[in-house]
């Protein structure tokens, strides 16, 4: 195969993974809020899509420009910052899977901006972490935001019709599948500048 064709399919493949694994937060989030309503609504499933996907979409940004602003002093050691956040991102998704959540038995399935603002930023932490990770990765800004806010928006409107049908059966799945793909791809960027693997 072309080098140039599986460089491109490489790269769209860690895109894809790179935005399903941040949007699994969004994810078991929506499914939680899907265990608590009696039926669901077509439009506070796109709420909770927009919500979801448009922070999702946003904190890489702010990250990103956040990180480009002293991008130049740490070049020697980025691929470090890069392994360390997804590392920590993904850990912190797996450990979270495995706590106790007692949150979906007391939501209140509420779509307005006062319940889903606190919500959607609170799962958009982890995506503010990726962006600066972006300002030292050779990553296409825009396609991967654009990836990012489009996955979330869709799986967050299907956990909510799969919140609503098969309850929280696929939440600690889901979590812990989105934890390891991060500390995957941090341990492949290491490995590529340590000279272990083909850049």
């Amino acid at each position: 195969m072309n080098p140039l064709c599986t460089t491109m399919i490489a790269s769209i493949v860690q895109t894809v993974l790179i935005s399903l694994s941040m949007a699994m937060d969004a994810f078991a989030i929506s499914i939680g809020k899907g265990l608590t309503v009696t039926r669901v609504r077509a439009t506070d499933a796109m709420k909770t899509g927009l919500w979801f996907g448009g922070f999702q979409a946003l904190f890489p940004v702010i990250g990103y420009f956040a990180a480009s602003t002293f991008a130049s002093y740490v070049t020697a050691f980025d691929h470090w910052i890069i392994f360390g956040l997804l590392a920590f991102i993904g850990g912190n998704m797996i450990h979270e899977a495995f706590e106790e959540e007692e949150e979906n038995s007391k939501e209140t399935a509420q779509f307005d901006w006062k319940h889903m603002l606190p919500l959607a930023v609170a799962c958009s932490i982890d995506a503010f972490a990726m962006g600066v990770s972006f300002a030292f990765m050779k990553t296409n800004l825009i396609l991967q935001v654009t990836s990012i806010g489009v996955i979330t928006a869709i799986l967050s409107i299907a956990g909510i019709y799969i919140g609503r049908v098969f309850g929280a059966r696929w939440q600690k799945p889901a979590q812990i599948a989105g934890g390891v793909v991060l500390l995957l791809i941090g341990f492949k960027v290491l490995l590529e500048h340590l000279g272990f693997l083909a850049l």
